[in-house]
């Protein structure tokens, strides 16, 4: 995949004036004016052991700068990374009166329920002049499902026969102990089964949950698929996404009358971007989906009070204690949204990307 990425300063801005664009969800962007006054973005991505996978979220920001010079864009990290959540909402606060934390995650599980509050809650406390606003993650939608759809047909391009009968399909992401982020996954794997004319739609997860990959190429093979695409369900690159493309060469040395093709992760597509443009926006509308569900949730508070949280902390990262508090609630917040999810975390002891 070409990623159209252009060519910055080393503040990340480009020169001259924003221009008008149209917003890849549907109608204009305006330019916020003296909305984004004293008002810092913080972008939390999740962080990765490999060095490039953060540098393409540093870089993501920088092309998000150039088209919002009038925004002021932070970004930190959870782990494996120099600016920690600490640390980076602390630096957004400096100057602020408000702060729209979004994070730059495609699923939400321990990281996005549990931690990014405990943290919000600790700078909220630390600096009570000031605003923090706490958006939901990317979620699993029709913008997702546009990118999927784009990646699947440039893939199907690359195939000697591009039947989609005979071409099964794998969506690709990382696993979580949270049945709520999984669900997701599968979301828009049977999206995808309804929107093409596949008629083999899978899904498998790179760890922590099943199936594995490996499973269900074997699966996709004995059920008579000739030609099979994976599609990674992953932002930016990093030690798991690298882990996939090894697992493919060995897939073509272990069928080799199978023919496989690839998508690419998504982190640069438009409507990333465009999904970033509408959590700000959404957020400084009072939109009634505007906050992350779980931003004073009365579970996850319960849990702080009994010890049941965690943190990376700035000075290192620290193993995650293991413990079960998974629990259902179907309850009502302020924004009248009723769900259902599990608190549960995904990186006891387990690889990060």
């Amino acid at each position: 995949m070409n990623l159209d990425i252009p060519v910055v300063d080393a503040s990340g801005r480009r020169a001259g004036p924003p221009q008008a664009r149209p917003d890849p969800l549907g109608g204009s962007l305006a330019v916020l004016g003296e909305r984004g006054a004293d008002m810092t973005i913080l972008i939390i991505g999740h962080g990765s052991r490999e060095r490039s996978g953060n540098d393409e979220i540093e870089l993501f920001a920088a092309q998000w700068r150039a088209r919002h010079p009038e925004w002021r864009i932070e970004v930190c990290f959870i782990e494996f990374a120099e600016v920690m959540l600490e640390a980076g909402l602390r630096r957004a606060a400096i100057g602020s009166r408000r702060v729209l934390v979004l994070p730059l995650i495609l699923n939400a599980a321990g990281h996005a329920k549990m931690e990014i509050p405990e943290h919000i809650a600790e700078a909220r406390a630390e600096s009570p002049g000031v605003q923090f606003l706490y958006a939901p993650h990317l979620g699993a939608g029709e913008q997702i499902l546009k990118i999927l759809r784009r990646q699947l047909r440039s893939a199907m391009n690359t195939l000697d026969m591009p039947d989609p009968t005979g071409t099964g399909v794998i969506v690709l992401g990382r696993g979580s102990s949270d049945r709520g982020a999984n669900g997701e996954l599968a979301k828009m794997a049977r999206w995808l089964l309804e929107e093409t004319d596949h008629e083999l739609v899978d899904l498998a997860f790179t760890g922590i949950t099943w199936p594995r990959l490996e499973k269900v190429v074997q699966r996709q093979v004995l059920l008579g698929m000739r030609q099979i695409v994976l599609l990674p369900y992953y932002l930016f690159t990093g030690t798991l996404v690298q882990r996939i493309g090894r697992q493919i060469e060995h897939l073509r040395i272990q069928y080799p009358q199978v023919r496989f093709a690839s998508g690419h992760y998504f982190g640069f597509e438009p409507e990333i971007f465009g999904l970033m443009d509408q959590r700000v926006h959404d957020l400084l509308d009072g939109a009634p989906e505007a906050l992350m569900p779980c931003d004073g949730c009365k579970f996850r508070l319960f849990a702080e009070e009994h010890g049941q949280g965690h943190h990376h902390h700035d000075d290192g990262h620290v193993p995650a204690q293991v413990h079960d508090h998974a629990h259902e609630h179907g309850h009502e917040h302020p924004h009248g949204r009723a769900h259902d999810h599990a608190h549960g975390h995904d990186h006891a002891g387990r690889s990060h990307a």
